[in-house]
């Protein structure tokens, strides 16, 4: 069984992605939260937890060199668009540095693999987060060699996330609060737990041929007035926040060179030209993707409502 050192793993993208995989791989979670790490544990008892930050580099270093994983996957980032702009050095801290001490601890201990959660605000940054991603995208890239291979993975919103949208309206409909939108034609590509765990999983596949690439994935564009007005009648609209657009990109223009399909997976890379097979043949964004129908909106709030419900429930128990 290998052995994953997972960063950020008590988070939502770590913890789904554990679920998944849980009988597959001998996880390690790396992450200075120790509430989360904690109940992680308790979900999760093979899962051993250690507690740490990637801005620590002698510490993470070492234990990495403890664990000697096969892969690591980093997930750790401070991702809140508004925190970032008001807090900018904790970003480059946590993003950029922290990045860079995973790449140095991989090398050190010579780790296969090292696959990096980037997202999509990283392609045509318009916010410090954004800028964060797109550099630690740079990063990864450039230090892939045959002995250590790097790759990315770009993400959208992943739906019930923690600190997203769809369970702070829940919380507010339960409340009889008004849900607060930034601005009613804001879009968003939007994708489970679920989907998020598998992509991270197929870059995994797909790095055992070759690194240094990004995977995303073809996603549906979800309009957030729509999502909201399914969850409640009561919305308020509050104005859009620093660093904050009203549509998102996945694949740039330039990009799309560069791109090549298989199946709804998206591979980015740049010495390859998109010789391996077909292209995406128009940036992907979301307002160009296609549309969620009112019922896929409504299985994606009811997904993020039984995943909440299920937490909810785990935490009475202890």
């Amino acid at each position: 069984m290998k052995k994953v050192f997972i960063t950020g793993g008590s988070g939502t993208v770590g913890s789904a992605f554990i679920k998944k995989y849980y009988d597959k791989y001998k996880f390690y979670s790396y992450s200075r939260n120790e509430k989360m790490q904690v109940a992680l544990k308790r979900k999760f008892p093979d899962v051993e937890i250690i507690l740490g930050s990637v801005e620590d580099e002698n510490l993470l270093i070492g234990e990495v060199i403890k664990v000697v994983p096969d892969i690591i996957v980093h997930a750790a980032a401070l991702k809140h668009v508004d925190t970032a702009e008001k807090q900018p050095k904790q970003a480059i801290d946590i993003n950029i540095v922290g990045s860079l001490n995973i790449v140095k601890a991989a090398k050190t201990c010579n780790v296969p693999l090292t696959v990096g959660i980037s997202t999509d605000k990283a392609c045509m940054p318009d916010c410090v987060y954004g800028y964060t991603k797109m550099l630690m995208e740079k990063l990864f890239l450039d230090a892939n060699n045959v002995q250590n291979k790097f790759v990315c993975c770009r993400f959208g919103n992943v739906a019930g996330s923690h600190g997203s949208v769809i369970p702070l309206w829940l919380s507010l409909k339960n409340q009889k609060k008004p849900l607060k939108l930034t601005h009613p034609k804001m879009t968003r590509l939007m994708f489970t737990q679920d989907e998020a765990a598998k992509l991270i999983q197929k870059s995994i596949e797909l790095a055992t041929e070759a690194g240094g690439f990004i995977i995303s994935k073809i996603m549906k564009s979800v309009n957030m007035r729509a999502m909201a007005s399914i969850i409640s009648d009561n919305v308020e609209i509050v104005g859009l926040r620093p660093g904050e657009k009203l549509n998102e990109d996945l694949i740039s223009e330039k990009e799309l060179k560069f791109t090549c399909l298989r199946g709804d997976y998206i591979i980015i890379k740049e010495d390859k030209s998109g010789k391996e097979g077909i292209r995406l043949q128009k940036h992907l964004s979301s307002l160009t993707a296609e549309k969620m129908s009112t019922q896929e909106i409504k299985e994606i709030i009811a997904i993020v409502y039984k995943e909440l419900s299920e937490t909810l429930l785990f935490e009475k128990q202890y």
